[in-house]
C-alpha cells in the first residue's frame, strides 16, 4: 500500500484472520499501514487460541495507530487445543483484559471518532452473536432449523465449542447484548455517521449468496435488520461469511472484510491478505472492485466452521 499525498490516514479493515494457518500468520507478520495515522478494524475470528489472538492483535497495534477489535465465533470457542478454558462471558472479558493490556479498543470501550480523511465518524465496535432467526427456507423455528441443518450436515462448530456461560442459551446471550448495544448506539450524536464493526453482518441479505442457506441460522440477528437505518449507518464492516465483496442495501454500504482459510483465498485473483479502506470512501472503488470480481461465485463457508 502506498498513502495518498496530504491524507492524514485511512480507515482499514480486515476480518477473519485464522492465524492457526501458517500461511494467514505469515499474511499478519507482513501487513502495515500506509502512514503513521491509519487505523485498522479487525472483525473477529483471529484465532481460537487466546495466545495466538494475543501475538496478532498485539503485532498489529504496534503497527497501526489505532486498532478496534471485535470478537468471533473462533475467539468464543472453547477449544481443547487452548490452555485458557473459559467459557462464554467469562471467557471474552478474559479477551477484553487481554485487548486493554495490548492498547487495542473493544465493544465494552467508549466509541472512538475516526477524525480522518473522510471522517468525522464514530467507529462502533460491536459485539452481539446471533439467535437463529435466520432461519432456512420452510422452517418456522430453531428445532426446526437445526433439524434441518443436521439433515443436510451444515452444523456449525459452534453448536459444540461457543458456550453461553452463564446464559441459558446463545439466543438468550444474544438478546443481551443486542438490548445494551442498542441503547449505547442511540446516545451518539445524531450529526455524526456510523461506522459499526461486528463478526456478522447487521442485515441478512449478505447471507442470500451462501451455497447452503442453512448457515445463515449462525450468521446474524433479524434484530438489527433495521439498524442501519436506525443508527445512521455511513458503512457496515463485517466478516465470518469468507466471502469478500461489497453490496448496498437501502443507500447503505455493507463490506465483507475477510480473508478466510488458504484454500479459499488461493482461488481469489487478489493478492490474500489485503486491507480493506472503509475511509475515506475515494479510495474504496478501486480497491473493493477487485475483491467483488474475486467474490461473484458464492461460497460456502467450509472447514472449522461447517461440521459435515
Amino acid at each position: 500500500m502506498t498513502s495518498r499525498a496530504g491524507a492524514p490516514g485511512t480507515l482499514w479493515a480486515i476480518s477473519d484472520l485464522h492465524i492457526g494457518y501458517e500461511e494467514n500468520r505469515a499474511l499478519v507478520e507482513r501487513m502495515h499501514p500506509a502512514s503513521g495515522d491509519d487505523w485498522l478494524l479487525v472483525a473477529g475470528d483471529v484465532a481460537e487460541t487466546v495466545a495466538d489472538v494475543r501475538w496478532a492483535l498485539g503485532t498489529l497495534a504496534d503497527r497501526f495507530r489505532r486498532v478496534v477489535w471485535v470478537p468471533g465465533n473462533h475467539e468464543l470457542w472453547t477449544h481443547p487445543k487452548d490452555p485458557v478454558a473459559l467459557r462464554g462471558v467469562a471467557r471474552y472479558e478474559h479477551l477484553v483484559e487481554m485487548c486493554r493490556e495490548l492498547g487495542v479498543t473493544t465493544p465494552e470501550d467508549p466509541y472512538p471518532v475516526w477524525e480522518g480523511a473522510g471522517g468525522p465518524a464514530v467507529v462502533a465496535p460491536l459485539f452481539l452473536l446471533y439467535d437463529y432467526s435466520f432461519l432456512p427456507p420452510g422452517c418456522a423455528t430453531k428445532a426446526e432449523g437445526l433439524e434441518y441443518a443436521h439433515g443436510t450436515g451444515i452444523v456449525c462448530s459452534d453448536e459444540y465449542l461457543l458456550h453461553p456461560d452463564p446464559y441459558p442459551s446463545r439466543e438468550a446471550w444474544c438478546r443481551a447484548r443486542v438490548a445494551e448495544t442498542g441503547r449505547r448506539l442511540a446516545e451518539i450524536p445524531a450529526d455524526l455517521p456510523v461506522i459499526p464493526v461486528n463478526h456478522y453482518p447487521l442485515h441478512r441479505h449478505p447471507t442470500d449468496v451462501l451455497w447452503y442457506p442453512e448457515f445463515a441460522m449462525w450468521c446474524g440477528t433479524s434484530l438489527t435488520a433495521d439498524w442501519h437505518r436506525r443508527f445512521r449507518v455511513d458503512t457496515m464492516v463485517y466478516g465470518h461469511l469468507h466471502i469478500p465483496r461489497t453490496t448496498w442495501h437501502e443507500g447503505v454500504r455493507f463490506e465483507e472484510v475477510s480473508v478466510g482459510y488458504p484454500r479459499e483465498w488461493r482461488k481469489r485473483s487478489g493478492p490474500p491478505g489485503r486491507l480493506r479502506p472503509i475511509l475515506p470512501t475515494t479510495t474504496t472503488a478501486a480497491t473493493t472492485a477487485t475483491a467483488e470480481k474475486s467474490a461473484s461465485a458464492p461460497v460456502a463457508p467450509s472447514g472449522p466452521e461447517v461440521t459435515r
